[in-house]
């Protein structure tokens, strides 16, 4: 077993498996804590928190997580406006109930702004002036990047038109309060990276392999009932702004469910997503993580996810 006192120095363990979606990253966290004997599964997804999305976010059955305690699974209702601050609070509180019981926690997922604003910290950006966010969010993705260019240049050289979301953010922010995104960025306060023991892996499996996992893994989804799990979002009446409704596959299955696709038609379109959606955090885990974290480039399989589990225990074990 693995315990905080056996961690390098005085700091606690911190297991972080990390990676784009489909890429084996809930296997490799159990067979991690059965190795180690006493662990806490601790989810970094911000799909998975939802209690709605329990399909259509891959979130793990109780058969998969093994008998393994995994925290944040489904914790949050649709109708909540989740964040990663809210989500990093929640964080370390189950970091730390981790290491109260002795267990070392395995963080597993794939949004890297939760990752990165738990182990780095969280910019102060001021609250944004409603009036502003609604004006931005009302622009056309064409006039609100030309409009970021003249602002914030930088920002508007980093993120392509398409990324509406990203880009409504630095405007609103530049616009709100001065002073550009990275600006705030540069003044994070609030993460953990120097308390705790740090043993990171990002998985960055063959990208063919991976696609093929997202297509074949969206198709179970629709066998498994993800129409039922979105017609039961629709008779919420939840509005098409909250996190939950703008997930992946929701709005392409709800298009089937209205009348306006195909089955087939609907799973292309959600497959299509999916696979644009990995090969963002594809790159941004290659890319933005710390260098002299491991990366893992081959595909997964039984035999070699309970090989690099051992090899992490390891690792945990010698600090």
């Amino acid at each position: 077993m693995v315990s905080p006192s056996t961690s390098r120095g005085l700091k606690p363990p911190l297991a972080l498996i990390a990676g784009p979606t489909a890429s084996g990253k809930s296997a490799l966290a159990v067979a991690l804590a059965q190795a180690v004997g006493r662990a806490q599964v601790v989810n970094a997804d911000a799909s998975q928190v939802y209690r709605d999305l329990a399909i259509l976010s891959a979130r793990p059955t109780p058969a998969e997580m093994a008998g393994v305690p995994h925290r944040l699974f489904g914790h949050v209702d649709g109708c909540d406006t989740y964040n990663a601050a809210r989500w990093a609070a929640d964080a370390r509180r189950a970091l730390a109930r981790a290491w109260e019981d002795e267990d070392v926690p395995i963080l597993v997922g794939g949004t890297g702004l939760y990752l990165r604003t738990l182990l780095y910290g969280i910019a102060p950006v001021p609250d944004i002036d409603p009036a502003i966010r609604a004006e931005v969010r009302a622009l056309p993705p064409a006039e609100a990047h030309a409009a970021l260019a003249r602002l914030d240049p930088s920002a508007a050289e980093r993120l392509p038109p398409a990324d509406t979301a990203r880009v409504s953010r630095a405007l609103e922010v530049v616009r709100a309060t001065g002073r550009t995104l990275a600006h705030w960025q540069q003044a994070r306060e609030g993460g953990i990276a120097s308390e705790v023991a740090l043993f990171p892996l990002v998985l960055l499996p063959p990208r063919e392999w991976l696609r093929a996992r997202c297509d074949a893994r969206l198709e179970a989804m629709f066998e498994a009932g993800a129409a039922e799990e979105v017609a039961a979002l629709i008779a919420r009446g939840l509005g098409p702004e909250l996190p939950v409704m703008r997930a992946i596959g929701v709005q392409q299955v709800a298009q089937w469910l209205q009348g306006q696709a195909t089955r087939e038609e609907a799973l292309e379109r959600a497959q299509a997503a999916t696979r644009q959606y990995a090969k963002r955090q594809y790159t941004w885990f290659r890319h933005q993580p710390p260098q002299d974290w491991p990366r893992h480039d081959e595909s997964l399989s039984i035999d070699s996810i309970i090989e690099i589990a051992i090899k992490l225990r390891d690792r945990l074990l010698t600090g």
